[in-house]
């Protein structure tokens, strides 16, 4: 699971981390806690957004103006993968374009989006 969030809210994403590595079957991927010194960090981004299934984007007025969120949303939109994004101080219209149109979350339903996380990691059959 890639959590694209920007260093200001870095304490937000933290507790959602938190809560999504509770689930069973769920590992987060955190830039500050996954990458080590030295290594290459787009390289390591890159990697990671390929290697995951889902990416949980915390869209907050600071989040929407960075370039590696843009980047990170922009990267998993081509690979076709899933994208949920949970928000916080911001209004649809202020999603950046490619999750616009995406069923989000805000931050305060944020456990709705984890039992819906659960269902996905049982499958059809769990």
């Amino acid at each position: 699971m890639f959590v694209s969030h920007a260093t200001a809210d870095k304490g937000i994403a933290l507790l959602l981390c938190e809560k999504m590595d509770a689930v069973r079957g769920v590992t987060t991927f955190r830039d500050d806690r996954d990458i080590d010194g030295g290594d290459t960090i787009p390289v390591n981004l890159r990697d990671a957004l390929r290697l995951s299934h889902e990416m949980m984007v915390l869209l907050t007025p600071t989040s929407v103006q960075r370039p590696w969120v843009q980047n990170e949303i922009g990267a998993m939109w081509a690979l076709g993968k899933l994208i949920v994004p949970v928000f916080y101080q911001l209004e649809p219209n202020q999603f950046p374009s490619l999750v616009r149109d995406v069923k989000a979350y805000p931050l305060v339903e944020f456990d709705r989006y984890l039992t819906e996380l659960r269902k996905r990691v049982r499958g059809p059959k769990g």
